[in-house]
């Protein structure tokens, strides 16, 4: 959204994800919240969305980017 009000197409990302059924980052439809982050927190460096959480992601910013071509 910042990109398109900037007027700039959004030509990339950079996500940290993995296939793992983790509880690093808080949201998504899995509904992971501050609570259960430390019942399946993994990673020793950055916190990673797990499967479901970088799916849907990447819907969401399909949508935007299509969006942005309109």
């Amino acid at each position: 959204e910042i990109a398109i009000s900037e007027g700039v197409y959004p030509g990339g990302v950079h996500l940290e994800m993995t296939g793992k059924d983790v509880t690093e980052c808080t949201g998504g439809a899995s509904n992971v919240t501050a609570q259960s982050l430390e019942d399946r927190y993994e990673t020793q460096c950055d916190p990673r969305l797990n499967a479901d959480q970088a799916l849907e992601l990447a819907f969401l910013i399909a949508d935007l980017v299509k969006k942005a071509r309109k």
